[in-house]
C-alpha cells in the first residue's frame, strides 16, 4: 500500500502526472482542494485565518476572499509563516484521515499525494516514493503566460515565491521531465507506474 508524494513548482505539469496515475487507478489525494475544503465557511481554520489577519479577508456570504488574503501576505515570508501555522495542521489532519480511508477501502491501493509544498511543509513524512515534476523555470514561465494568460511580472513572482527546482530534486525519487511534448510526459507516467512496485522496493532496502 505504497503511499506516494507528487511535487513540482507552478506550471510544472504535476496536474497532469496527478491526471495519469488516476488512469492507471491510483488514489490522488489533493493538497489544494484540502485546503479549500478545511478553509470552508463556518470552519475553525476560516475563523482562525479572520481572526489573525481581519475580517476583510472574509467576503459577505462568509467565504474567504482568497485574493485579499492573498494580496496581504504574498511575497511577505513572516506574514506566509503565520498563515501556515494557521492552515498546515489542519492540512495535514485531513490529508492523513483521506489516506487512511483510501487504504481501509483498498489496502493494496496506491495512494498520491499531490503536493505544491511538499518541501515547505512535509519532506520528513515517510513517504515510499517522491516523484517531482520537472520543467525549467523559463518554460513554466511560459506556461503562465501563454496558457494561464499571466502578465510575464506576475507570473515572475508566483514562481520565485516558490522554493527552487534544486530544493525539489534535491528530495526526489523520481523526475518526471515535462519540459517536451505531452505525450512524452505521459510516457514516463507509464513507466513509472509498471515500475513502481520495483521502485518503492528498492527505496525501502535503501532505507532500511
Amino acid at each position: 500500500m505504497p503511499l506516494i508524494a507528487l511535487t513540482g513548482g507552478i506550471a510544472s505539469g504535476k496536474s497532469t502526472i496527478a491526471a495519469r496515475l488516476a488512469e492507471h487507478g491510483a488514489v490522488v489525494v489533493d493538497a489544494d482542494a484540502i485546503v479549500r475544503d478545511v478553509q470552508q465557511p463556518g470552519s475553525p481554520v476560516l475563523d482562525a485565518i479572520a481572526r489573525e489577519f481581519g475580517a476583510d479577508v472574509i467576503r459577505d456570504d462568509g467565504s474567504l476572499d482568497r485574493a485579499a488574503l492573498g494580496a496581504r501576505v504574498f511575497g511577505d515570508g513572516e506574514q506566509i509563516a503565520r498563515l501556515n501555522r494557521i492552515v498546515h495542521p489542519a492540512v495535514r489532519a485531513e490529508s492523513q484521515r483521506r489516506f487512511d480511508e483510501a487504504f481501509a477501502a483498498a489496502p493494496d491501493a496506491v495512494v498520491v499525494y499531490d503536493v505544491p509544498l511538499l518541501v515547505e511543509a512535509r519532506v520528513d513524512d515517510p513517504w515510499e516514493l517522491i516523484v517531482v515534476a520537472h520543467a525549467p523555470p523559463e518554460v513554466r514561465l511560459r506556461r503562465l503566460t501563454d496558457l494561464r494568460g499571466m502578465n510575464e511580472t506576475d507570473a515572475a513572482a508566483r514562481v520565485a515565491s516558490q522554493v527552487g527546482d534544486d530544493a525539489r530534486l534535491a528530495v526526489a525519487d523520481i523526475v518526471i521531465d515535462t519540459t517536451g511534448t505531452m505525450d512524452d510526459t505521459l510516457r514516463q507516467v507509464d513507466v513509472l507506474w509498471e515500475e513502481l512496485p520495483d521502485l518503492v522496493a528498492r527505496k525501502a532496502r535503501a532505507s532500511g
